[in-house]
């Protein structure tokens, strides 16, 4: 597994790659927003470790960027506690957030957790081989790819994940409680509205008009489902 540190505070990156290493990962290491996208855009990386305040260009901008070209896993550090930051962070296309200082041995258990769920995912779908599909909307789940309309959108892991999961279960309703649990896994401890900002980026992908959805509806009080 190769990751990717990026964070302006080197004797930090330097701790992390050590611990990093000793788990038997490859790690590469930069120490600037766009240092963080030119590597990235080479490939390669199975996650991203990409801090927020960074000089030449900031970690969201970076998250934006790479999102452009890769669905890579990224997990976000920061010095900023606040929710709204977290949310802003996973609108920007961040899979987890993770906040300074924090217990390295929390990192690695997040970095383990974030690799394991994506590897599991990919692995489920190519046994699978299927293709999910709904009037314009198609998810191939061996390629873990999504198309409206016949044109590929580019998704997220974690977006691919939820799309996925209400796809397979048209029609059932799930609360943002189960759906954290779900795609997120049990010891995710992020803010519920999480869920409410993926669907969110997922009908802005996938809905012809996202403000009169055709696939992802809202039982209201209760949480979200595919229309069957």
């Amino acid at each position: 597994m190769k990751i990717l540190v990026v964070d302006d505070e080197k004797l930090l990156v330097k701790g992390i790659k050590f611990n990093l290493e000793n788990e038997g990962y490859q790690v590469d290491t930069a120490y600037d927003g766009e240092a963080a996208v030119e590597l990235a855009a080479r490939g390669g990386y199975d996650l991203i470790i990409l801090d927020l305040m960074m000089p030449k260009m900031d970690g969201l901008e970076a998250c934006m960027a790479i999102r452009g070209t890769s669905t890579v896993p990224i997990i976000m550090l920061t010095a900023k506690s606040e929710d709204t930051d977290k949310l802003i962070g996973f609108e920007y296309g961040a899979d987890d957030y993770i906040t300074k200082p924090f217990n390295i041995l929390e990192l690695k258990a997040r970095v383990r957790a974030l690799l394991r769920r994506s590897s599991m995912q990919s692995q489920g779908a190519a046994e699978d081989g299927a293709r999910l599909v709904k009037d314009g909307l198609m998810l191939d789940t061996e390629r873990r790819a999504a198309f409206r309309d016949g044109v590929e959108v580019e998704l997220t892991a974690r977006e691919f994940d939820l799309a996925e999961m209400l796809m397979k279960n048209p029609g059932k309703v799930y609360s943002r409680e189960s759906l954290l649990d779900l795609v997120w896994g049990f010891d995710y401890q992020g803010d519920i509205r999480t869920v409410d900002v993926h669907i969110r980026r997922l009908r802005e992908k996938l809905e012809r008009d996202p403000a009169n959805p055709e696939y992802i509806f809202t039982k209201w009080g209760v949480g979200y489902f595919f229309k069957g």
